[in-house]
């Protein structure tokens, strides 16, 4: 039975994602910073049909010793990791970057890019010993270079994800490691990652002209969940994109958005 790892995972995109790979009878490991979210998600996934297994453990994944002692308690329980998903990730305040403080862009920027980092390290060096594995970063905002106010300091990290993640294909690939490295786009989502930054301690209030393009643009995470943990299942690509929403999709959404009025953010 195969195992899969997703960081970030008590909720939102990474939760919904657990719940796919339940459902395709993966062996789960769920991991995040607070041990009582954890307990409430595995909760959640016990629910769901699945013949895998089901484990969390409390990790920050800016801190090597604990992304150690997460790819070592998987590898005690489940023998083998089969698909490690970096999901980690903090969302800055709606601010100029002159106007985040230290601790906000040092917050974003560890969590984002330098945890993406360490926890591909260590899990490729078992991932290498075993001879096989997949391993997929995140993209987010700002890794196609796009850039605005408010987004600066993210898109700046996610843009060093997809660099990252691209090097480490392109070395993965050199050394004929047998493991697989690759990319998930999973465009904008409706979860509360959009309306809080830094890990929940500030909140976003976002402008009409967002809601407007959200509406346009965004899902719910357990539509796209579906979607990029299907093409995991099935990829056998070193350096492939998952991607949810491309360029062609987008653009078609726009075109149609005057018949397809959706409206996320309507008060119930």
């Amino acid at each position: 039975m195969k195992t899969v790892v997703i960081t970030g995972s008590a909720r939102g995109l990474g939760l919904e994602m657990a719940k796919v790979f339940r459902k395709n009878d993966f062996n789960v490991v769920i991991s995040d910073l607070r041990e009582e979210n954890l307990q409430k998600a595995i909760e959640g996934l016990k629910g769901i049909d699945g013949k895998g297994d089901l484990s969390y453990k409390v990790c920050n994944v800016t801190e090597s010793r604990e992304v150690e002692d997460l790819v070592h308690f998987v590898k005690e329980k489940y023998q083998e990791i089969d698909i490690w998903v970096n999901n980690a990730g903090v969302n800055q305040p709606d601010k100029a970057i002159w106007e985040l403080e230290d601790s906000a862009i040092e917050l974003v920027l560890n969590v984002d890019l330098k945890g993406t980092i360490l926890c591909s390290k260590y899990v490729m060096k078992e991932m290498e010993n075993q001879k096989h594995g997949a391993i997929y970063n995140v993209e987010g905002y700002g890794s196609n270079d796009a850039t605005m106010l408010g987004l600066s300091i993210y898109g700046t990290a996610k843009r060093g994800v997809t660099y990252f993640t691209e090097a480490l294909a392109k070395e993965n690939a050199t050394r004929n490691t047998g493991v697989i490295v690759g990319k998930l786009s999973p465009g904008i989502m409706i979860t509360d990652f959009i309306t809080n930054a830094l890990a929940n301690k500030e909140k976003i209030e976002l402008s009409e002209k967002t809601k407007k393009v959200y509406n346009i643009l965004g899902d719910y995470p357990d539509v796209v969940a579906a979607f990029l943990v299907n093409g995991m299942i099935h990829s056998t690509k070193n350096n492939a994109k998952i991607d949810w929403l491309p360029n062609r999709k987008a653009a078609w959404r726009f075109m149609t958005a005057a018949f397809n009025k959706r409206d996320f953010f309507k008060e119930k």
